[in-house]
């Protein structure tokens, strides 16, 4: 692995603290609590907000409420310029994402970050808002919610602050425990957030609490269930998390995440993070299926995420800002991902799927068997039975036809449909080609995508998926 830069080694910076929060899935919830100090930066008010910006209405991202949203991982961006933040968001707007949820921790560098995305953002539709990293901010006193309240009312009046039906997003990841120095949750997170927040604040926190405690925690607006976007055995995702969720919320707010699927590899002896969450059986899209069926009790998807590279469940372009995980990101490209992202994201916000107008092939495996025993001193990573041996084809065609799949000695014909079409293939040692033809058998694709090969000897483990689109 390379080394990350020195600024991303204190334990105050986002980039550690996104290795070494705590492990919140239901399955993996003992294993680990990290403990770490805090740095409370300082705000200073040239927060490049325009000044005739602030006098902007604020509209919702669409006209009926549906919103679909990325989270994106402020601690990854410490390098990033305005012009880094355009070229990202003009890349999530491609891929029919409305907005990112900027996960924001206790470094320093965090707020001119997030200044600079609010900046870029402006004479854009996209929206932001904050997402409050509680494994990395203070809530113990009150002196603790100051820059929290800085940020809420910083960009309060901002265009491309998100509003959903009148009241300004935000949200966290993690704090089912902060207090603020106050005498209960309620009391603490309403001192936080609302108390001076200049416009009214719909709270919709990731609090990794039982969904029972929900009916008490009146000051939750809403719940984002961060769990709910992977299986958490080795099983295919359903619909059961959500509804209890949805159920204990009690006709609140609900973010339902969909992710395409989670890897990490760090050892004992640096984060102890390593684990893999299924992402089988095209999950991605499966999971999207999900959302769009059960539309009517969701108010705003957010995909899991943009930029975490570390978890392997990025969907935006590979940065320069990796917390020490090029071992297994280098090369596993995942904006294909995003580019499918469109199709599910109208498809969400109108509750009709898209005609498909083009035919394009995605791709996606991992790199090697997980049954293999490496020489890795990181060790096999927990939960590796939970996955499958399968090149994942999803095929987005015009009219009917077939697709002929192949890696090393592994090939199979299919018919495919007008539509969303999914086949899967065992892998097999070799590089993947897929050929799409038309009723006619006239070859309409021929797809080998560089870059790709299954192999039998890895120099160590990586269960993170390579995925591919055609031109």
């Amino acid at each position: 692995m390379s080394l990350i830069p020195w600024f991303s080694l204190h334990p105050s910076n986002a980039l550690f603290r996104t290795l070494s929060r705590p492990l919140t899935h239901p399955s993996l919830l003992s294993t680990m609590k990290a403990k770490m100090g805090f740095v409370v930066h300082a705000f200073t008010l040239s927060v490049l907000l325009q000044s005739a910006a602030l006098a902007a209405p604020f509209p919702e991202a669409s006209p009926d409420g549906k919103v679909v949203v990325a989270h994106f991982m402020v601690g990854n961006s410490y390098s990033y310029t305005r012009s880094t933040w355009s070229s990202n968001i003009a890349l999530a707007l491609a891929g029919g994402i409305d907005g990112f949820a900027l996960n924001v921790g206790s470094d320093s560098w965090s707020p001119s970050r997030v200044a600079d995305a609010y900046a870029a953002a402006i004479g854009t539709p996209f929206k932001l808002f904050l997402s409050l990293d509680m494994t990395s901010l203070p809530c113990a006193s009150a002196g603790d919610a100051n820059v929290i309240r800085q940020y809420v009312n910083d960009y309060a009046n901002h265009p491309n602050q998100l509003f959903y039906r009148g009241q300004q997003v935000v949200s966290t990841f993690s704090g089912s425990d902060c207090k603020f120095g106050q005498g209960d949750i309620n009391a603490g997170w309403n001192y936080a957030v609302k108390a001076t927040a200049p416009k009214p604040v719909a709270f919709i926190p990731s609090f990794f609490a039982a969904p029972s405690s929900f009916a008490s925690t009146t000051v939750m607006n809403g719940d984002f269930n961060w769990n709910g976007g992977w299986p958490a055995g080795g099983n295919d995702i359903d619909f059961s998390s959500d509804q209890t969720h949805i159920n204990a919320i009690g006709g609140r707010y609900y973010i339902a995440p969909v992710s395409p699927g989670f890897f990490t590899h760090y050892g004992a002896n640096t984060y102890n993070k390593n684990w893999i969450y299924r992402g089988d059986d095209w999950l991605y899209n499966s999971r999207w299926e999900l959302l769009i069926q059960h539309r009517a009790q969701i108010d705003i998807v957010e995909i899991i995420t943009w930029n975490d590279y570390g978890e392997s469940h990025y969907i935006g372009p590979i940065g320069a800002d990796q917390p020490n995980s090029q071992a297994w990101v280098n090369g596993f490209d995942h904006q294909a991902w995003n580019t499918m992202t469109k199709y599910y994201a109208d498809a969400w916000r109108s509750g009709v799927y898209p005609q498909i107008t083009k035919n394009q092939i995605f791709l996606s495996a991992r790199p090697h068997s997980k049954s293999l025993t490496v020489n890795d001193p990181i060790g096999k990573p927990n939960n590796w039975q939970w996955t499958d041996d399968n090149l994942y084809a999803v095929v987005f065609s015009t009219g009917p036809g077939s697709l002929e799949l192949s890696i090393g000695s592994s090939k199979s014909t299919t018919a495919i449909s007008a539509g969303v079409n999914k086949i899967k293939l065992p892998l097999s040692p070799g590089s993947p080609t897929a050929r799409l033809l038309d009723s006619k058998g006239n070859l309409l694709i021929s797809f080998s995508p560089s870059g790709f090969t299954y192999v039998t000897n890895p120099p160590a483990y990586n269960f993170n998926y390579y995925v591919a689109a055609s031109p």
